[in-house]
């Protein structure tokens, strides 16, 4: 992070905020717009509150699902509709959470690689890897803000078994966890599912985080992660949730309204470390702001992933692993698209007061 930098986000709220309630009809700075640099990525997103978007604005109208579809390849009674599960939770009957491979996955299931360097300037190879589907429920219509604790808690430990499992694999570098939550963001099965995906490469999007993250520590001998926990711990008006050991918060430079991430508060680079005890804090955190995001924007799109170090980094003190969940309330315009630069017309500071004063009620 630049000098510049840490001092442009430490400054934010000294300077970006005016007493609305102002009778000398001072500028209400919050409706501004203002360019942001995220110093994880060194990616620009225009904060732009002026435009005015109400809460209400996004609301989606999804239409309430039964809790079994007998059309649904991923409901109990199904099973021999999808391939055969990789694990079971408890057991093959009466599951609770269940992993199967993805055979729609664009990965084949192959460890071995071509050099095509011969044949173009740009590198390939095969597209090979593990791809997973992971059944998060019986139930159709349970997403992870439903769930009771304990279920919440067994998706989360599948989660980390699965991802040891495939890191121990030949060939793959790197092991993501996502969840599509609506055709918005990208699913066609409304069914509770998320995928684990194992790869041999490093995506580029993935690649900028981590080099971002190897200076900052060689400049700094710090972890570039720890410290902006430690300075939203200080500012707190981004901050929504925080526990014993982990702390929810909008970015500073959200690229999109309600972009929302999970930290750890104990330094570990990768998913992978995580300890029951620390599980089962994540499921009541987790439960939580899926409930709060539910609530404020009335069932939303989303997608989430799980961010950690490449495989063999999983002790790194460069990196920090953490959850992004992104709403999609929006789609993105022209200029976003034109200029690699996000807009985002709802200030991380206001999106986190709106999601702590939010209730839980179901």
């Amino acid at each position: 992070m630049d000098v510049e930098n840490a001092k442009f986000m430490g400054r934010l709220s000294d300077q970006y905020y005016v007493n609305a309630e102002s009778q000398q009809g001072l500028i209400d700075k919050r409706r501004m717009p203002e360019f942001r640099q995220n110093i994880a990525t060194r990616e620009w997103v225009i904060v732009s509150p002026g435009r005015g978007n109400p809460p209400l604005a996004y609301k989606s109208r999804r239409i309430s699902q039964q809790s079994y579809d007998s059309d649904c390849p991923f409901c109990p009674g199904n099973e021999d509709r999808t391939p055969g599960a990789v694990l079971c939770r408890p057991g093959n009957v009466n599951w609770a959470v269940r992993v199967i491979p993805n055979k729609f996955s664009p990965l084949k299931i192959s460890y071995s690689s071509i050099d095509l360097s011969s044949y173009s300037f740009a590198a390939a190879s095969e597209s090979s890897g593990i791809a997973e589907v992971i059944i998060e429920s019986p139930e159709h219509n349970k997403s992870i803000a439903f769930m009771r604790l304990e279920e919440a808690m067994a998706v989360l430990n599948v989660y980390r078994q699965r991802y040891e499992a495939i890191s121990r694999s030949d060939g793959i570098s790197l092991v993501t966890i996502f969840r599509n939550y609506g055709p918005g963001a990208g699913t066609s099965i409304p069914h509770p599912h998320s995928q684990i995906v194992g790869m041999p490469i490093i995506p580029g999007s993935m690649r900028y985080l981590l080099n971002e993250s190897i200076r900052y520590k060689d400049s700094h001998d710090r972890c570039l992660h720890c410290d902006i926990i430690e300075n939203e711990q200080k500012l707190k008006d981004r901050m929504i949730i925080e526990s014993d050991n982990f702390v929810v918060f909008c970015p500073f430079a959200s690229g999109s309204p309600y972009e929302t991430v999970i930290y750890p508060k104990r330094h570990a680079a990768s998913y992978v470390s995580i300890n029951d005890s620390e599980i089962e804090e994540l499921g009541w955190v987790f439960r939580t702001i899926m409930l709060k995001i539910y609530n404020s924007l009335d069932d939303p799109d989303y997608n989430y992933m799980i961010r950690s170090a490449p495989v063999g980094e999983e002790t790194a003190g460069y990196f920090h692993w953490h959850i992004q969940i992104t709403p999609r309330i929006f789609d993105p315009a022209g200029f976003a698209i034109g200029s690699g630069i996000g807009v985002n017309d709802v200030a991380p500071e206001e999106a986190a007061r709106r999601l702590r004063e939010i209730g839980t009620d179901c």
